[in-house]
């Protein structure tokens, strides 16, 4: 709860007096007033988006997302382009875009409502819609930990396409080849450039894949299966490269968030830690600091990580740019999340913000120690709690050998 008492002197100005990273009362007051617009009926220009649910499978919701606006709303759907953006811009158009949808059953990926959904993952631009809903719609927005927040949810009657779908050249070839498996056809997307964004969109309305396997595919699940392979197969690639021949810091402040990225001159390892600080996103109602993370030590995790979906979001930004590098190194990522960040949008903001992070200068040190020496006045969790709750940092600052 915020004191109304900030928010009259504030009104939504830059000075942000309750300490949050967006306006809760223009972001709500401008989504309420966008959805009052639409009634029955919606003419609408699609990002492109789509939307597979996960709640009741094998019978999920499958729906575009429909902005009540017409024209290039292509940044609607395009985490790649949001980092650059104020938080409250993502989430006012993200709580706009409609989930027009049906219930179906995840084999049905040639019904004839699927096969309108599919045209619109597809394309790479954005696509006229006209859409008449059932009934009226309710403001209730989705916010989850693995999707980017959407708009309410609103029964389809029927749906019209006004324009004709552009279709990558890439897509359009693993659409259409029918014993090209899900995971090579993921890698020859991401190969040719097509950002993973997409790749997770055309995976999601089951357009990937051997013919008798497609199925729709909730999208939190698409999410995490693009980032899981995609970063496996990089990783596979630079095991076999030299090492880096010094220990590296980065950090990068952004939007009530402070990410910290080590690289240690070792063989390939991955540690991904996040601290919760009490008010933020997922601790909500706790009284300290809550601190928690994953790891791993080979080329293939085989158990999915207890931190969740940014394990895999941070860890396809870190194989990315050992690749760039030609080299392999030991990574520990570290994540402080304040109170001023306490609206979950989706692992790609771990994504980008890794990417970003890794593209800053770092500084070199001789030893592990001087590097830790120097995270003292970056981070508000002390640095000996971090090496302690980290596996790898406590093993190596004790002269351990992981691989023993």
């Amino acid at each position: 709860m915020t004191d109304s008492r900030l928010c009259v002197l504030c009104r939504g100005g830059s000075r942000r007096l309750c300490g949050l990273e967006y306006c809760p009362v223009l972001i709500r007051t401008s989504s309420l007033y966008t959805l009052k617009r639409v009634s029955h009926e919606l003419a609408s220009t699609s990002p492109p988006s789509v939307y597979v649910g996960w709640v009741g499978y094998p019978r999920v919701v499958v729906a575009a997302g429909l902005p009540p606006e017409v024209g290039d709303t292509s940044v609607y759907d395009q985490p790649e382009k949001w980092l650059g953006l104020p938080l409250d811009e993502v989430l006012r158009f993200r709580l706009t875009l409609i989930r027009g949808g049906r219930t179906l059953g995840v084999n049905d990926v040639n019904s004839s409502f699927v096969d309108k959904i599919r045209e619109i993952a597809l394309s790479s631009k954005p696509v006229d819609v006209e859409v008449f809903f059932e009934k009226s719609i309710r403001p209730k927005v989705l916010l989850d930990e693995h999707v980017p927040p959407m708009g309410p949810l609103a029964p389809v009657k029927r749906l019209d396409l006004g324009s004709n779908p552009y279709v990558n050249r890439h897509v359009e070839k693993v659409y259409g080849d029918r014993d090209l498996d899900a995971r090579g056809a993921i890698l020859y997307l991401y190969t040719s450039s097509v950002p993973v964004s997409t790749i997770m969109r055309v995976l999601s309305v089951g357009s990937l894949g051997r013919e008798s396997r497609r199925k729709l595919v909730p999208t939190r699940w698409a999410i995490t299966t693009v980032d899981s392979t995609i970063s496996e197969a990089l990783i596979k690639k630079i095991v076999d490269k030299p090492t880096i021949n010094d220990f590296r810091l980065y950090y990068l402040s952004r939007s009530g968030n402070l990410f910290i990225a080590i690289l240690l001159p070792t063989r390939w390892m991955f540690e991904w830690m996040e601290a919760w600080f009490p008010g933020s996103t997922w601790n909500l109602f706790g009284g300290e600091v809550v601190v928690e993370g994953d790891w791993e030590v080979t080329s293939k995790r085989r158990e999915y990580p207890s931190i969740g979906g940014c394990y895999y979001a941070s860890r396809l930004a870190v194989a990315e740019y050992l690749n760039k590098l030609g080299r392999q190194a030991g990574a520990v990522l570290y994540r402080e999340i304040y109170p001023s960040f306490n609206v979950p949008v989706g692992v790609w903001f771990v994504r980008e913000m890794v990417r970003a992070l890794l593209s800053t200068q770092y500084k070199s040190y001789k030893t592990l120690r001087e590097l830790l020496a120097d995270i003292r006045g970056i981070t508000k969790v002390p640095v000996e709690s971090i090496v302690t709750r980290s596996r790898i940092l406590s093993l190596l600052i004790r002269g351990k050998r992981l691989f023993d």
